[in-house]
């Protein structure tokens, strides 16, 4: 017998599309050639497409262009696990020598107004992880979480599963990055207060996911206010950070930590807490590490409290604290997986122009483009449903191309707007895309013509030709 929680958790198993299917049977070149092609999930493995003959020879290993299995292993045979590795001490919440080594790179690239150091520090077996800890920290079961969507559609289990707290979004109908936003929030706070839910945190991604945008100084200052007027905490997930590249958008702002605001007359710096990780900009999601920056004692100590359940491993500590304490070896890696994510962009949005398909502009981080497929949606009669349940036609899109072997993940990120989809374009390797053109012409033959994939064919088969 499961308790009421376990009940729960294991029905929310089942709701449509909540999970990315194929991950069980995932498309590999060799050993799996008719698995399914997944352009969802965020993971780095867009590498450099060339290499600097000058580099180290632990360079190289880590930069080739294969996948993260080949240059994350490589990388760690070039590691010297010291023994202390394998006790407890060495890697409790990253240990006294990774926390230095994160505060210099958070000082060096996140410019923080005061600068951090090893005690503002918390590491922890992922970002995710941290999510879960100030879950429990900062509010009690049923209490909100504020959020203004689009956003990282996983924050529901992040801090629902087992926190058992909800996630408040804020209506849409002003551009997100904009201080206008502040009025919508407003009014969800004040909904969610009307409906006897206590608000007790708002969430933001700066850089945001999956506007791959960076947030205005004016904004953030804005949502500092919101938050100190309602005595909420701030938590900034700044995990695309350094992913920031030059896309050459008119409208595209450099990437601005709320570390690096002057807080003193805006809100109490106890309540601002900036989390960052490895697994975007190093391609490191494997190595499950995560911090937490914060002044707030109290909260760090609350989140040490659980911080048992939440240790990373010895063998990351080692790998992570290799690679952060040469610095130069840090500089480079990051420049040219900059120069990669740029190339990456600027493949997919010119193959997105000639087939007229709207996407978010002043986009300049992270991994994705934000497309606008709305208009090529199944209509309500062929999926069997009422107009006002959208949701059912971005299933219906999402089966269709699943039916293929390819998937993108329909209403991830929440819009209020029916049809938009996150297309990660640095998750995929160029097998899978060439694998995935093939599969969309072979549907095309076999089925009658619909709008909606004649489109993505269209948009991918472009993609291909500029690419190769």
């Amino acid at each position: 017998m499961l308790s009421r929680r376990g009940k729960i958790n294991v029905e929310a198993l089942d709701i449509p599309w909540r999970f990315a299917p194929g991950r069980s049977n995932a498309y590999d070149k060799v050993s799996n050639p008719s698995g399914i092609i997944s352009f969802s999930s965020a993971e780095n493995v867009c590498l450099p497409s060339h290499l600097d003959m000058q580099s180290t020879y632990l360079f190289v290993l880590i930069t080739k262009k294969i996948h993260a299995h080949g240059s994350l292993a490589e990388y760690a045979k070039q590691c010297p696990i010291p023994e202390d590795a394998f006790s407890y001490g060495y890697c409790t919440m990253g240990g006294a020598r990774l926390k230095a080594l994160l505060a210099a790179h958070i000082n060096r690239y996140f410019h923080p107004f005061i600068p951090s150091t090893a005690e503002n520090i918390l590491v922890v077996n992922g970002v995710t992880a941290l999510n879960n800890m100030l879950a429990f920290s900062l509010a009690d079961p049923q209490d909100g979480i504020l959020v203004t969507p689009p956003i990282y559609g996983r924050f529901e289990l992040d801090f629902e599963n087992e926190a058992r707290l909800r996630i408040i979004y804020s209506s849409s109908g002003v551009d997100p990055m904009d201080e206008a936003v502040v009025h919508l929030l407003e009014a969800a706070y004040e909904k969610a207060n009307r409906d006897g839910v206590i608000v007790r945190a708002l969430l933001i991604t700066n850089p945001s996911n999956p506007l791959g945008r960076c947030y205005p100084l004016k904004t953030l200052q804005a949502l500092l206010r919101f938050c100190s007027k309602h005595s909420l905490h701030l938590i900034s997930d700044e995990i695309y950070a350094l992913t920031v590249f030059d896309s050459g958008e008119p409208t595209a702002l450099p990437f601005t930590s709320v570390l690096s605001i002057d807080v003193d007359g805006i809100i109490d710096p106890n309540l601002v807490h900036v989390m960052y990780g490895l697994s975007k900009d190093f391609g490191a999601a494997g190595l499950r590490l995560g911090c937490l920056i914060t002044r707030s004692e109290q909260v760090r100590r609350a989140c040490l409290s659980i911080g048992r359940f939440h240790n990373p491993s010895g063998m990351s500590v080692a790998i992570a604290t290799q690679m952060l304490d040469d610095s130069a070896f840090v500089t480079r890696h990051l420049d040219l997986c900059r120069q990669s994510l740029r190339a990456a962009y600027h493949r997919t949005t010119k193959a997105l122009e000639p087939s007229g398909i709207r996407y978010v502009r002043g986009a300049n981080a992270g991994f994705f483009v934000y497309l606008d497929l709305s208009a090529y949606l199944p209509s309500s009669s062929s999926v069997g449903q009422a107009a006002s349940n959208q949701k059912l036609r971005e299933y219906a899109l999402a089966k269709r191309l699943l039916d293929s072997g390819v998937f993108l993940h329909p209403g991830e990120e929440h819009c209020e707007q029916p049809g938009w989809f996150r297309v990660v374009y640095a998750s995929v390797t160029t097998d899978a895309l060439t694998e995935g053109l093939r599969r969309s012409v072979l549907r095309w033959e076999d089925i009658p013509l619909q709008p909606t994939l004649v489109v993505l064919m269209r948009i991918w088969s472009k993609l291909m030709c500029i690419l190769f």
